[in-house]
């Protein structure tokens, strides 16, 4: 059901003037993406709805599966500043928000802001830094801010931060503690594409190469529309029922025996808040049953634990959640 829906917001034609301008912003830059982020649309349609929804991003997937390039190409699109942080063991807080630097010949420290004053921050391979590091991220994706020597600096909005770890190297790496997954609006996992569409990248990659193919995306908003859009995302209806039916999702998994810990309270709100940017997505001012269906993987699979025995089994959390989301009745509405 997910993938499907996702990728049937990708294909959509823009809708005309009754549709909200949130509507048309994201057709206009799915447009873009399309030209050099072949296939995936999952993937992108889930990432466009983040940042409708004013979230941030973890990416679950191998190396080389055009990441980097997403979000490249996102930026692009409305014109926003892009900054790139290699996570490694070595990297410390102060390269990822900035330092005072003493300037002998003015007698003063001089301010060097940090990567993360831009609009799109991709933190790659986020677990491979350790605690300390990763905790940096923590102020700047709850409250866009940063501390630096007592100082606190306000980043642009928007601003939304992607970080990308590899499911298949654990050696040398640091797991993100629950306070930090919990600071994601969604954990998307992108996998290998079909047969079709690795033909067009490898075709694509090998007569123009990436850096040119980034020339092709075309700047068809700027940063205010971003905002604008995010405000009308917001704005978008969500009645009770939808409400309580959020709720009663989360509540589940902390009730299932296959769960040694459930979802909090922000798992709720990132469901609603997730469904009003895939109504978005449909041309709607109202979210329905299907939109928090169809967001619940990707913003409950990172907030969950399996218990040890059903880990142990190799059971996937996503089928253990589908198991959850089949049984929790959806309001009529």
């Amino acid at each position: 059901m997910n993938e499907e829906t996702f990728q049937d917001q990708a294909s959509l034609p823009l809708v005309a003037d009754t549709a909200p301008q949130a509507t048309r912003v994201f057709h206009e830059i799915r447009e873009q993406l399309k030209k050099v982020f072949i296939g995936q649309e999952e993937v992108a349609g889930q990432v466009l709805a983040a940042l409708l929804a004013g979230g941030h991003v973890l990416l679950e997937g191998k190396p080389g599966l055009g990441k980097t390039h997403l979000v490249l190409a996102l930026a692009r699109t409305f014109g926003g500043g892009f900054s790139r942080i290699q996570f490694t063991p070595d990297l410390m807080p102060s390269d990822v928000t900035g330092f005072r630097l003493y300037d002998m010949k003015s007698q003063s420290f001089e301010l060097r802001k940090g990567p993360v004053f831009t609009n799109l921050l991709l933190a790659d391979e986020i677990n491979r830094a350790p605690a300390k590091t990763q905790a940096a991220l923590l102020e700047v994706m709850q409250e866009q801010q940063v501390t630096i020597d007592g100082e606190t600096l306000r980043l642009k909005a928007p601003f939304m931060t992607l970080a990308t770890q590899n499911p298949v190297e654990h050696e040398g790496t640091y797991p993100l503690p629950e306070a930090q997954l919990d600071r994601f609006l969604m954990k998307i996992v992108i996998d290998y594409p079909n047969d079709e569409d690795e033909i067009g990248i490898v075709a694509m990659a090998a007569s123009a190469g990436h850096s040119r193919s980034l020339d092709e995306v075309r700047v068809v908003c700027d940063t205010e529309d971003v905002l604008r859009a995010q405000e009308e995302t917001s704005q978008v209806l969500a009645v009770p029922d939808l409400v309580a039916y959020a709720v009663a999702l989360v509540r589940a998994t902390r009730e299932s025996r296959a769960i040694s810990l459930g979802a909090g309270t922000r798992g709720a709100i990132s469901l609603v808040r997730v469904g009003k940017a895939l109504a978005v997505m449909n041309g709607r001012r109202f979210v329905t049953p299907d939109d928090i269906k169809s967001v619940a993987l990707p913003v409950l699979r990172h907030r969950v634990q399996l218990t040890p025995e059903i880990a142990m089994g190799g059971q996937d959390v996503d089928v253990i959640l589908r198991a959850i989301i089949d049984q929790v009745p959806a309001p009529r509405i």
